[in-house]
């Protein structure tokens, strides 16, 4: 089975900071498909995230909504291309105010950081160099 899109839908408790943040990074949000509950993060062709207000998320589940400050449920890995991608995407998150859940990790082969977004998801943008290193 393939699928032609990816959406992954995050729950956020501001939408006016989670859209400046993300514009910060130099993310564009698709207007179509956003307003003020939600928001359709553009990432990449074909791979989007939805920003959903609790209250908006709340109505998709009937279970309670995790703060992601004090779990994680999810990492959304980003690949980039290039160490340096990595390195300038980290940093302008962190200067736009997001946090740093771990260390940078260098396998030799991939190269990875890390950052939490003002709700505490979690990305992880990362360059793999040689994908034939990599070790199942």
């Amino acid at each position: 089975m393939q699928h032609s899109q990816m959406f992954v839908n995050l729950p956020i408790r501001d939408m006016a900071r989670s859209r400046a943040f993300y514009e910060a990074l130099g993310y564009r949000f698709n207007p179509q498909f956003s307003n003020d509950q939600g928001a359709c993060l553009v990432l990449g062709e074909n791979l989007f995230a939805m920003l959903l207000v609790h209250a908006f998320f709340a109505t998709f589940v009937d279970r309670p909504i995790a703060d992601a400050r004090q779990t994680v449920q999810v990492l959304v890995a980003l690949t980039c291309t290039s160490r340096e991608e990595v390195d300038a995407l980290t940093d302008r998150a962190l200067a736009a105010g997001a946090t740093t859940p771990r260390a940078a990790q260098d396998l030799g082969f991939m190269y990875s950081r890390a950052y939490a977004d003002p709700d505490g998801n979690i990305w992880e943008p990362f360059y793999m160099a040689d994908p034939s290193q990599a070790q199942a």
